[in-house]
C-alpha cells in the first residue's frame, strides 16, 4: 500500500496493511521546533535550522526527509496565513528565547522584555501584541483584547470580522498546492477555513489588529450558557461562508485532498466536559452536520474533529455529526480508557491519536515505558484499521528525545518495518 492508501483503508476501518502515522500534517499533531531539531540529529540528518510553521506553539515542520526517518504517511497543507495573521514566507533566522536558531517568517515580529517575548497580530508592531510567550516558556498564550461591548444588545457581525470568502491571494496558494502536491502518494491533511465554530484558540482572534465582539474565553463560554440564540446565529453565518469556500477550495484541490480538519473546537476538560450535549445538539450538531454532509456529498475528504479532554459520551454526538476521524483521543482523562473507546466506537469513527500520553509518559516515563504504553495503545486500537497512530496532540519542548525515539521505534517494530 501506499501512504495514502494505508490512510484511507484507516478511515474506512479496513485493515491496512500497518498501521499509518502521522506526526506534522496539522497544527494538533505536530511536535515542537526543538524536538524536530533533536530528532533530525539522532537520525543524521543534514544540520539546518528547523522552520516554524506554526508560531503559536512554535511547532516545527517535518521535512520529507525527517518524514521518511519517522515513516510518517501525511504531508500538510497549512493555511495559507498563521494564527498570528501573516504568511510564512521569505525566512529569516531567529534566536528562540531557550537559543535555539530558528527560521521564521519576516512578518514574525516581536518584542522582548523582563515578562518575555510578545508577537504582533499581521506582523504589525503599531498595534498591540496579540501573543505572549513567558521568559521561560516554549510557546505563546493568546493576549485578550476585549473590547466594550453590551451583552444586551450583541451584533454577529463585530465576531464575523474574520470569516470571509477565500481571498485571490488564497486561491493562488491553493493552486500552487495543489499542483504541487498532486500525485503524491502520502495522504494530504488540511485545515479548512472558517469552520471552528467556537474553537476557543481562536475566539480571542491573535490574528486580528482590533478584534471586536466577544473575545475574552471566560465571556465566550459564559455568553454560550446565557445567550445560545446569539451563537446560534453567529455559527450560521460563518457556515454560510464556510461552505461557499468548500465549493472553491473543492474547485482548486478536490482530487488533491484527503483529511480535511474541520475543527479544533474542544468540549472536554481532564474530568468533565464543558457543556451538556444537549447544548451540543442544538448549537453544534445541526452546524457540524451541514458542513460535513456538504463535504461527504461532494467530495471524497474524511473529516477530521478534534476535541481533547473527557468526550466518551459525547462520541456519538460526534458520529451523528458526519465526522469520521476523532483526535487527539486523551486516554488518560475521565473515561476515556482505550479498550472502551475502541469497543464501543471503534468501527464507527477512527481514532487519530492516543498513542501515547504526552503529559506523562512520553515526556516523563523512561523509554522502556513508553515503548510499552505504545505497543499497548496499537494492540488495542489497531485491529480492523480505525487507527492512525499519533501522540495525544503535539510533541513537547524538553521531550527526552530518547523517549520520542522510543515512541518511533515501537511503532516501526509493531508494524514489522526496520
Amino acid at each position: 500500500m501506499t501512504s495514502k492508501q494505508r490512510i484511507r483503508a484507516a478511515i474506512e476501518h479496513r485493515q491496512p496493511d500497518r498501521i499509518p502515522v502521522d506526526f506534522g500534517a496539522s497544527f494538533i499533531t505536530g511536535i515542537h521546533c526543538s524536538v524536530v531539531e533533536a530528532l533530525r540529529h539522532h537520525y543524521g540528518l543534514p544540520k539546518r535550522p528547523v522552520k516554524v510553521c506554526e508560531p503559536y506553539q512554535m511547532l516545527g515542520e517535518i521535512e520529507d526527509d525527517l518524514r521518511a526517518a519517522l515513516g510518517v504517511d501525511t504531508t500538510p497543507v497549512f493555511p495559507n496565513r498563521t494564527i498570528f495573521g501573516f504568511v510564512n514566507e521569505n525566512w529569516r533566522e531567529y534566536r528562540t528565547p531557550w537559543g535555539q536558531l530558528v527560521l521564521v517568517s519576516e512578518h514574525f515580529k516581536t518584542i522582548e522584555n523582563d515578562r518575555g517575548t510578545y508577537i504582533f497580530p499581521q506582523g504589525d508592531p503599531t498595534v498591540p501584541p496579540s501573543g505572549h510567550m513567558p521568559k521561560t516558556g516554549y510557546f505563546f498564550d493568546s493576549i485578550v483584547r476585549q473590547g466594550e461591548i453590551d451583552e444586551d444588545n450583541l451584533d454577529v457581525a463585530d465576531n464575523m470580522e474574520e470569516f470571509g470568502l477565500m481571498t485571490p491571494a488564497e486561491e493562488s496558494y491553493w493552486k500552487k498546492e495543489a499542483a504541487r502536491l498532486r500525485g503524491s502518494d502520502h495522504a494530504v491533511v488540511t485545515h479548512l477555513n472558517g469552520t471552528g465554530l467556537g474553537d476557543i484558540a481562536l475566539v480571542p482572534a491573535p490574528f486580528l489588529k482590533k478584534p471586536k465582539g466577544v473575545r475574552d474565553i471566560a465571556g465566550w463560554y459564559m455568553t454560550v450558557a446565557a445567550n445560545p440564540g446569539f451563537v446560534g446565529k453567529l455559527f450560521d453565518r460563518q457556515v454560510e461562508v464556510a461552505i461557499e469556500n468548500l465549493h472553491r477550495l473543492h474547485a482548486i484541490a478536490g482530487d488533491v485532498i484527503d483529511v480535511v480538519v474541520v475543527c479544533g473546537t474542544d468540549f472536554g476538560t481532564q474530568e468533565s466536559t464543558f457543556c451538556s450535549r444537549a447544548t451540543y445538539d442544538a448549537l453544534w450538531h445541526p452546524r457540524y452536520k451541514r458542513i460535513n454532509d456538504w463535504i461527504h456529498a461532494h467530495t471524497s475528504w474524511k473529516t477530521f474533529k478534534h476535541s481533547c479532554g473527557a468526550v466518551e459520551n459525547f462520541m456519538p454526538n460526534f458520529i451523528a455529526s458526519g465526522f469520521d476521524i476523532i483526535n487527539p483521543v486523551q486516554c488518560s482523562a475521565k473515561g476515556m480508557e482505550a479498550k472502551l473507546l475502541k469497543a464501543r466506537y471503534g468501527d464507527r469513527i477512527t481514532f487519530w491519536g492516543g498513542g501515547v500520553n504526552t503529559q506523562k509518559t512520553l515526556p516523563f516515563c523512561t523509554p522502556e515505558e513508553v515503548r510499552r504504553e505504545v505497543l499497548e495503545r496499537c494492540e488495542t486500537f489497531a485491529p480492523g484499521g480505525g487507527f492512525v497512530f499519533d501522540a495525544i496532540h503535539n510533541v513537547q519542548a524538553l521531550t527526552p528525545t530518547a523517549n520520542v525515539v522510543a515512541m518511533i521505534e515501537a511503532v516501526k517494530s509493531f508494524n514489522g518495518v526496520r
